[in-house]
């Protein structure tokens, strides 16, 4: 049986890394850090995923080109101004990558770059040129909480996780800190993810890893049912922890993709609990399903509802919403086999079996529905795959939230 735990320090909790975060001055509210820097005392292995949107930000290009050869030192991240769709984007993008390893005595080749913000606004350079003496000064073990803080935008609460581990007789660690609260919606990246490691693993197989990481944590996530221009989740490998280098998709590749998905299903749970406006995390499990695939796209399908997702807001068991998701999905099921129940820490009530409404008591199902976690559990009887998917209510908040957000 493998054992891991969680551990504090985030993104700078694994050997070799450094992280910080202040405020600039791109944001007007001095009370909120705006800039973010993690730093790895050498050069490291890494690998990312990035939004599927056509429309994409500029520091997406960037990076990308930065990791073509599959190796980085550093990321910088700013808050405030998504630098997307602006004619200059690819220009302030690169600056950033030169103004952070000026500052490091790195090649700007070796940055990773990220913004998250108001799109369309253009970025100025100024605050970050002032600010990286101080960013680069304040670089600790102790600051991954100063840069999960830096990377916010509507989030509510910083998504900061590391999760230690066994490789090969080695200690290791992952660690991982995420900003995402709205324009939330699968397919990859679906928000910000920066994830370091002391673990030795090649390039390739760390891409494998946090493709097939992400299919079953980010890819499940939808807060709104848009996918953002400016996503992407990164992670650098430090190989600190002195492990057999993983080269291979051997039992220490298997085990690292284990412990990887482990700690980005915790940070997707925590974006969608997080997701604007929100009361509630709702998971959507579905069970029984033929193929893995299918358990992926209902479970998707229902949490992505946004009847649903108002039936969850307003604590009413509609569970002939749920099977109406489950039905528009585009994969072949059997609903006349399916059953649904709603269960939370004040119960379990089943409101479905073989397709059909079966009596319960609404009050109970009132109840449940009112906590502030809900599962909806979906069992196909069809096979022995199984998928979670991760989302929140809809509430009168969203539409406050994401009505004057630019102004």
């Amino acid at each position: 049986m493998v054992t891991c735990s969680f551990i504090p320090g985030g993104v700078a909790a694994p050997a070799g890394f450094t992280a910080s975060g202040i405020h600039c001055g791109i944001r007007k509210n001095k009370a909120k850090r705006d800039l973010a820097l993690i730093v790895a005392e050498a050069p490291c292995n890494a690998a990312a995923v990035y939004t599927q949107n056509l429309v994409c930000g500029a520091p997406v290009t960037v990076t990308k080109r930065h990791l073509e050869d599959g190796k980085a030192r550093a990321v910088i991240c700013n808050s405030g101004i998504a630098n997307t769709c602006n004619a200059d984007g690819i220009e302030k993008a690169q600056g950033m990558c030169e103004i952070a390893a000026k500052a490091l005595g790195i090649a700007p080749e070796e940055v990773i770059v990220a913004s998250t913000g108001v799109i369309g606004q253009p970025l100025d350079l100024a605050p970050v040129e002032q600010g990286m003496a101080q960013l680069a000064g304040e670089l600790s073990k102790d600051g991954s909480d100063h840069a999960a803080q830096a990377i916010m935008t509507t989030d509510t609460r910083k998504k900061e996780f590391a999760l230690q581990f066994t490789l090969g007789g080695k200690p290791c660690v992952i660690g991982a800190i995420s900003k995402g609260s709205g324009m939330i919606h699968p397919n990859m990246a679906t928000m910000l993810c920066f994830i370091t490691t002391d673990a030795a693993i090649s390039s390739p197989m760390l891409q494998k890893a946090l493709k097939s990481a992400v299919a079953d944590s980010f890819n499940m996530l939808s807060v709104d049912g848009d996918t953002s221009t400016n996503d992407m989740a990164c992670i650098l490998a430090s190989g600190a922890a002195g492990n057999e280098e993983i080269t291979t998709e051997d039992e220490a590749f298997q085990l690292f993709t284990q412990m990887l998905s482990t700690l980005l299903i915790r940070i997707a749970r925590e974006m969608a609990r997080d997701g604007e406006g929100a009361t509630k995390l709702v998971v959507c499990e579905v069970s029984g399903a033929k193929e893995k695939e299918t358990a992926r796209t209902v479970a998707k399908s229902v949490i992505c509802s946004s009847l649903v997702k108002t039936a969850m807001f307003g604590a009413d068991a509609n569970w002939g919403r749920v099977l109406c998701a489950m039905g528009y999905a585009g994969t072949e099921i059997d609903v006349t086999k399916a059953d649904v129940a709603f269960v939370s820490p004040a119960g379990r009530v089943e409101v479905c079996k073989d397709g059909a409404g079966i009596p319960f008591s609404e009050e109970k199902a009132k109840e449940i529905l009112l906590q502030d976690e809900v599962k909806i559990d979906v069992r196909l009887h069809d096979g022995e795959a199984h998928a979670e998917a991760f989302g929140c209510d809809l509430t009168y908040d969203y539409v406050k939230i994401n009505g004057d957000y630019r102004t």
